[in-house]
């Protein structure tokens, strides 16, 4: 059974390419969602697929990528969207 997580990354994540990694993880692990950045400095993820590709993908955000430094990741489950792709939006 698909699941829907919210996800916000907090650290040094933007202008470091954190988005553009998380999607290519994404869709290694086929997730479908999107990634943007927010005014306080953090990125907010959305991503649905099967729990345990989630769980992999926010263990993946808790390293981030080569130039991120993470504080902090949050992670909550909603409602599955019926998202498609993993598109990046800038805000």
């Amino acid at each position: 059974m698909k699941k829907h997580y919210n996800i916000t990354v907090k650290g040094r994540v933007q202008g470091v390419g954190f988005r553009y990694n998380a999607r290519r993880q994404a869709l290694t692990l086929g997730l479908d969602g999107f990634a943007r950045n927010m005014s306080d400095g953090s990125v907010y993820i959305e991503a649905e697929g099967y729990q345990s590709e989630l769980d992999e993908f926010v263990e993946w955000c808790r390293v981030g990528s080569s130039g991120s430094r993470i504080i902090d990741v949050i992670v909550s489950v909603s409602n599955l969207e019926g998202l498609t792709g993993f598109s990046i939006n800038p805000h």
